[in-house]
């Protein structure tokens, strides 16, 4: 199993620290840790995942036992009584097509449309809480925000594309596909000062990380969309997650990793 440690947000007050077990290219676990300090963070997270994973063999553990109390009530088998066939006088022919007269035929009793329909699984459908909507088309404004942003703070082009590499993992800001994340990086800008250094500048939640990191739990959870809805009504005062702000997504996202351990 190996271990892989990511820092999420890291502002003037706190980091957030995402800390994931895989198994070869399958992931297993994850976990949220928030602090003052990149370490104590990451501390935390580590906690936390190795509660969960400790909590899911224990599940697991709890599943493969069979119920030595169950079996024991099970009754002996009793053994099968030979046919007296000298008792009746029909033959063995006799016997099988009288037994068939009797008897209607299982394709007669269960139709195969029948029979498929008992057989078919009935799927789980776990409806997340919407995110967004449609993305606007026209992003001029934000383009042109930012631009104004850039000169303010003082950055030129390969200060904003060192800033850009840490954040989003991209060297320009037109490779950013996501409108959320044109955003983020337009509102991390507005907290700048002039003069910020791109090295040292607080990096903004990756919301898109969020928002698939909530889906996964939301999945191993089983939850219904209405459920999910219900809990971010009842935690957050809202029915969407188009309408948290990063640091709510963030706090939503722990939430649930707390409902995952107390109910594996």
């Amino acid at each position: 199993m190996n271990i892989r440690v990511e820092l999420c947000h890291v502002d003037t007050l706190r980091c957030v620290v995402r800390v994931e077990a895989w198994d070869a290219t399958r992931l297993i676990a994850s976990s949220l840790g928030e602090a003052s300090s990149a370490e104590e963070a990451e501390d935390r997270a580590v906690q936390r995942l190795t509660q969960r994973l400790e909590t899911k063999k224990q599940a697991q553990n709890d599943h493969d036992q069979p119920d030595q109390a169950a079996i024991r009530g099970l009754p002996a088998s009793s053994p099968v009584q030979p046919r007296d066939v000298a008792a009746n006088p029909l033959n063995s022919s006799q016997v099988d097509e009288s037994d068939n007269r009797s008897k209607p035929s299982s394709a007669a009793a269960n139709p195969p449309s029948a029979i498929v329909e008992n057989e078919r699984p009935s799927p789980l459908a776990v409806d997340p809480p919407s995110e967004s909507p449609t993305d606007p088309d026209d992003w001029s404004e934000e383009l042109t925000a930012i631009d104004f942003e850039l000169k303010r703070i003082g950055w030129v082009r390969e200060q904003e594309r060192q800033y850009l590499e840490r954040a989003f993992g991209h060297a320009s800001r037109h490779r950013l596909t996501r409108y959320a994340d044109l955003v983020a990086f337009l509102r991390q800008l507005r907290q700048f000062p002039p003069g910020e250094s791109p090295e040292q500048a607080a990096v903004p939640i990756r919301r898109s990380d969020l928002i698939t990191q909530g889906d996964q739990m939301l999945s191993n959870l089983g939850w219904s969309g209405e459920q999910a809805r219900a809990f971010l009504q009842n935690h957050l005062n809202s029915t969407t997650r188009q309408q948290l702000s990063d640091e709510q997504l963030l706090q939503f996202n722990m939430l649930l990793e707390e409902q995952t351990l107390t109910n594996p």
